[in-house]
């Protein structure tokens, strides 16, 4: 005897609107700057007995209701967790240099911090892409700048971020010769977002932005190998 059939009919499934509603749920609503020095800890596999730590910046509310921490890494401000390359990073967990705590996730206080204040902040939301938020940089980052892999490189302080309501975070830099006051500070006419003039930004740490300037030979090395990739590209 066959198997009845059932009177609701089949329905498709758009796998791309699922994709973009998952995605949309990972939009980031609201900034917390990192004050206390926590860290990001992460691996590479060139050194597998050795964890590096990296100050985090920021923490970030997404749509979905979690909390991520946020550091500036290779070319844009990445979510800790999803850092998964065994050459560039791997993510181990968030430390406590004070206490030296390692602890898988974002602390509690920052998740209160961030509900408390994306309720108070509440926009409503429009068909255009408008600015919600700006933090200062307060880790020293750098951009390296090339707006074509044949063209000079320029490395520029970065002054802070922006969060976008499309959910989106630009690098906040300057154009020094439309300064008109020292120090910059944000919301100063000579900013710009780092992608509305460059085609490509790579972010590095004070230290490491220091040592490109001051053209030391291994550094250089270093970076032309992680650029070419892209010049190929």
């Amino acid at each position: 005897m066959g198997a009845s059939l059932s009177p609701r009919s089949a329905q498709v499934i758009d796998l791309e609107t699922v994709r973009q509603r998952q995605q949309a749920q990972k939009c980031l609503i609201r900034l917390a700057p990192e004050l206390d020095g926590l860290e990001m800890v992460y691996q590479l596999a060139a050194s597998p007995d050795t964890y590096y730590g990296l100050p985090i910046l920021a923490w970030g509310l997404q749509e979905n209701g979690n909390v991520i921490g946020l550091v500036p890494w290779m070319e844009k401000l990445a979510a800790c967790h999803e850092l998964d390359s065994h050459e560039n990073g791997q993510f181990i967990g968030y430390r406590d240099p004070e206490t030296e705590e390692i602890f898988a996730l974002p602390p509690d206080h920052k998740y209160d911090e961030l509900m408390a204040s994306a309720s108070y902040f509440e926009y409503e939301a429009s068909g255009d892409i408008t600015l919600i938020q700006q933090l200062p940089d307060t880790l020293g980052t750098h951009a390296l700048c090339m707006n074509h892999p044949d063209a000079p490189w320029n490395m520029k302080q970065v002054y802070g971020w922006r969060l976008y309501s499309d959910g989106s975070v630009e690098a906040v830099l300057a154009d020094e010769q439309q300064a008109t006051m020292s120090p910059i500070l944000l919301g100063d006419k000579c900013l710009y977002d780092a992608h509305s003039r460059h085609r490509t930004v790579y972010f590095f740490q004070r230290h490491i932005a220091s040592r490109i300037m001051d053209e030391d030979p291994a550094t250089l090395e270093a970076l032309a190998m992680m650029v070419v990739p892209n010049k190929e590209g």
